[in-house]
């Protein structure tokens, strides 16, 4: 891949899924067959971060879980073909690999979907015990917060690579209260925000004094995203508000995991503040412009672009 940083490497924590989507081509009739289209895809919010990072040219480590059956041989194979290295995933021989199936109907809305994810559990902090010399060496360590919480807080603790945390969502986020201590960059919306700092964001004044609560807990950089608003970053000292990047919307799926893939490049990179809030905003941009929730146009060059225009 192009632009390889050839020395660095980055290591992501997080879980990897397949989906199965059905979708009805007619309103759905209950306890029935219905028609329609199957469709099976990689997913997992560890696992779509780690692939827009190879996209980016970041050399990118999967630490996750995979059972022993079929499913797992999918997500081998896919990552061998995206260049993410699973070398140093748990296998667990008598274990179901994470998969997600959900119906939609007619007019694309989610009608059922059931989640087998109990693998996630083995990621213990005995399992990233056995792997703290590929996490110290790393340039940069990502946490998907669907991993278990003790696995969060021995990550925090032992690692010594600058840490990189996605909240995933209010009901994930709360496994992180009380450790933000060590955390390097946080990438939080603004209701995964309120929760983390205890500032209920109502206008502009609330919405830095949150930011700043964050810093206050420890973290050395938040990257709060507000959807139409943009970005808000603030580090110690400075605070910077990037606008969003104009896209064509076909599907948004991806855009978080898009930007956190693109904050850890640019820090890797040794860009600003403001600039890595940009990319991120560029990257995310670039994402919600497929119909695919990794978007296959990604590229360092591609975000470059997008920041020229």
């Amino acid at each position: 891949m192009q632009n390889e940083m050839n020395s660095l490497y980055a290591v992501v924590c997080g879980g990897v899924n397949i989906d199965i989507g059905a979708h009805s081509f007619a309103p759905l009739r209950g306890r029935d067959s219905n028609p329609g289209r199957v469709e099976l895809s990689l997913g997992g919010v560890g696992r779509n971060i780690a692939h827009n990072m190879r996209l980016l040219g970041v050399p990118t480590y999967l630490l996750t879980a995979v059972g022993g059956d079929s499913r797992a041989s999918q997500v081998e194979q896919s990552c061998r073909e995206l260049g993410i290295d699973l070398s140093h995933a748990l296998r667990v021989p008598d274990g179901r690999t994470s998969t997600y199936v959900f119906v939609s109907d007619s007019d694309g809305d989610m009608a059922i979907a059931v989640s087998d994810m109990e693998i996630c559990e083995k990621l213990t902090p005995d399992y990233f015990a056995s792997q703290l010399d590929l996490l110290n060496g790393a340039a940069a360590v990502v946490i998907d917060a669907n991993l278990p919480r003790e696995s969060i807080a021995y990550l925090t603790e032992h690692c010594s690579a600058p840490i990189f945390i996605d909240p995933v969502s209010t009901v994930k986020a709360e496994k992180l209260r009380g450790l933000l201590t060590r955390v390097h960059t946080l990438k939080p919306n603004r209701i995964e925000a309120e929760l983390l700092s205890g500032v209920k964001i109502t206008d502009d004044e609330s919405l830095y004094r949150a930011a700043q609560a964050l810093i206050d807990q420890g973290v050395g950089r938040v990257f709060l995203s507000l959807g139409e608003g943009g970005v808000l970053a603030v580090q110690p000292g400075e605070i910077q508000r990037v606008p969003i990047c104009k896209a064509e919307m076909r599907n948004a799926t991806g855009a978080g995991d898009a930007m956190m893939a693109s904050l850890v490049w640019s820090f890797l990179a040794g860009r600003t503040l403001a600039q890595s809030a940009a990319a991120g905003t560029a990257a995310a941009a670039i994402a919600v412009e497929s119909e695919e929730t990794i978007n296959p146009a990604m590229s360092a060059e591609a975000v470059e672009s997008r920041l020229a225009h």
